[in-house]
């Protein structure tokens, strides 16, 4: 054993920052990247981690100091083959393509490997190939973009754009303009849907061409810890040896295994097709996909039903919102089944029979079927066990804050290593994958990550909601800002919206928020920077937003959380 000392590590441009949170004390066992202290500039709090694993000696430092890079932290025991940094430089691509050589006999057929050009694929090629690296992709569609691009996001962004515009057109005779009744010509909008998704596919390919990235079409799998084999379409095969690999290869919806297989029954894909627009359509799930869903085709002339097995939709977002929304979106819908489940589906001629548990048990009929119950992840056909990459019980990779697996020269992003399954972490996780794998010290060191709804009207979250937080016993202030009280709303005919702050009530630092109305998940970002700055009310408060916006109803909800709200009614003080 031997003592070592820990010191404050570079921190770009911060100096002399206080030290806000001390977590260790003499005869702590830590481990590496375990957080020892917390500092906090003007704006920002840094956590610094412990580079090795071992036992404090002595704490140098206290709450109140003020420090700067090389400041002593601690001193610890620690083995002396375990006191270096706790992520060891990357070698060089050629020292990697040396070891390759080395190990297999085979000399690497690029510096980087990325399976599957999805949102996280596709940053992490185009970000590795900016640093310098060889880079090959391979996806198995015959564009990049995957899921998202193709039949996710996108799509589902264009079609819902459409519907939204339509209902507001509708709702404009309410105020004096009136239009003929729309007509709907499927063939049009499914053109229109297909244009937006070809000319982002497009720019991809051409991104992907001045990048120099070489493109596989094709399926791999790993054949062992430094090589894939991948299935080309045409029916041969191509084996690819890489000095490091990045696996991105997604998700695909779950398949409820009693529904019958019937063209009337469809995923988000199927769905996304417009095959017809039906009379009466069931969506199972009242999640983010089947409610934008739901919205799409209500608009387009359908009656909608949705279940859930759950007491509420959308049940991880705060209710206060969730409920605007639901009464905002009563007409969508003849029936809500909560607390319920689809027990069978019996596919007759001319109609999908469906049979319901829950208090409004019962026998519908049914015209489409949209099973929107969730995604799985797209690792277990990659036989990863050849590479040394193991997934834990629910079929993800496990990876670190670098995105690495336990081979440390494979790494994954995305949807394959948990949730939130969504598109903008992805390419966090692909930019920070990229970098590491090229040598960089990157972490990925996001403290949220933000959801939207894209539904009629939006809803969009991020943090922790004040029914989570009062749950683990956490003392919280609301902030709570109606948009009846705000003037570009009440102009925009969004008066029912609502944005509310939750405040940690012993630090007043912001920890979460959610908005309901048009555009709240173009404001949502504001929220994920306040909490990523470790912001408080006074900070939001006091930021000058421009009037009249519906981005000011952050600041107004903030105010009300410091009981200085001059736009809403005073609150009776407390004695």
């Amino acid at each position: 054993m031997s003592i070592t000392e820990i010191r404050v590590p570079e921190m770009g441009d911060f100096k002399d920052v206080a030290v806000i949170e001390v977590h260790i004390k003499p005869g702590d066992e830590i481990a590496a990247e375990q957080t020892l202290i917390v500092l906090e500039s003007d704006k920002a709090s840094i956590d610094v981690p412990a580079p090795f694993a071992g036992r404090i000696a002595s704490v140098e430092l206290a709450v109140g100091q003020r420090v700067s890079k090389g400041a002593l932290i601690a001193t610890a025991e620690t083995a002396a083959a375990e006191a270096k940094p706790a992520v060891a430089p990357s070698p060089s691509p050629a020292a990697a393509a040396q070891a390759t050589s080395q190990a297999t006999g085979a000399v690497p057929d690029c510096d980087v490997l990325v399976i599957g050009g999805g949102p996280g694929g596709y940053s992490a090629a185009f970000r590795a190939a900016d640093l310098g690296q060889r880079v090959i992709l391979v996806e198995r569609e015959a564009t990049l973009g995957g899921v998202c691009l193709n039949v996710g996001c996108i799509p589902s962004k264009a079609l819902l754009h459409v519907a939204a515009v339509k209902e507001e057109a509708e709702r404009l005779a309410d105020h004096g303009v009136a239009f003929d009744t729309p007509i709907v010509d499927l063939d049009k909008l499914r053109r229109f849907k297909a244009g937006v998704v070809a000319r982002l596919t497009d720019g991809l390919k051409g991104m992907a061409r001045m990048r120099k990235v070489e493109m596989v079409r094709g399926t791999a799998t790993f054949a062992d810890a430094n090589a894939v084999d991948v299935a080309l379409p045409d029916g041969g095969g191509r084996r690819i040896v890489f000095a490091r690999a990045i696996v991105a290869a997604g998700s695909v919806p779950v398949r409820l295994p009693f529904l019958p297989d019937d063209p009337r029954i469809v995923d988000s894909t199927g769905a996304l097709e417009l095959p017809f627009i039906p009379e009466r359509m069931l969506v199972i799930g009242g999640g983010i996909i089947g409610l934008e869903m739901a919205t799409v085709y209500s608009a387009l002339g359908a009656r909608v039903d949705v279940v859930e097995q759950f007491d509420r939709l959308l049940p991880d977002v705060d209710r206060d919102v969730v409920e605007i929304w639901r009464k905002r979106n009563a007409h969508r819908f003849d029936a809500m089944l909560l607390g319920a489940r689809v027990e069978s589906v019996v596919a007759e001629e001319d109609v999908l029979v469906v049979t319901t548990s829950g208090a409004e048990a019962g026998v519908r009929r049914y015209d489409l079927i949209l099973q929107a119950a969730g995604r799985r992840p797209s690792a277990g056909e990659l036989q990863l066990a050849a590479a040394g990459v193991t997934i834990d019980a629910r079929g993800f990779i496990e990876v670190d804050a670098q995105m690495r697996t336990r081979n440390q020269n494979v790494f994954a992003v995305g949807d394959v290593t948990g949730n939130p399954m969504l598109a903008h972490k992805a390419v966090h996780q692909g930019h920070v994958a990229a970098e590491a794998a090229s040598g960089l010290k990157s972490f990925m060191d996001e403290k949220v990550v933000p959801s939207v709804a894209y539904t009629d009207p939006e809803i969009a979250w991020v943090g922790v909601t004040e029914d989570a937080a009062r749950a683990a016993g956490r003392a919280v202030e609301i902030g709570k800002f109606p948009w009846a009280a705000s003037g570009r709303a009440i102009a925009n005919g969004a008066d029912y919206g609502l944005t509310k702050l939750v405040f940690d009530k012993e630090t007043h630092r912001i920890i979460g928020g959610a908005i309901v109305g048009p555009s709240a998940g173009d404001m949502v970002g504001e929220i994920c920077l306040a909490i990523e700055m470790g912001a408080d009310a006074v900070d939001i408060g006091k930021t000058i937003h421009p009037h009249p916006t519906l981005g000011e109803t952050i600041g107004m909800a903030a105010e009300v959380a410091e009981d200085v709200c001059t736009d809403l009614p005073p609150t009776r003080r407390r004695p």
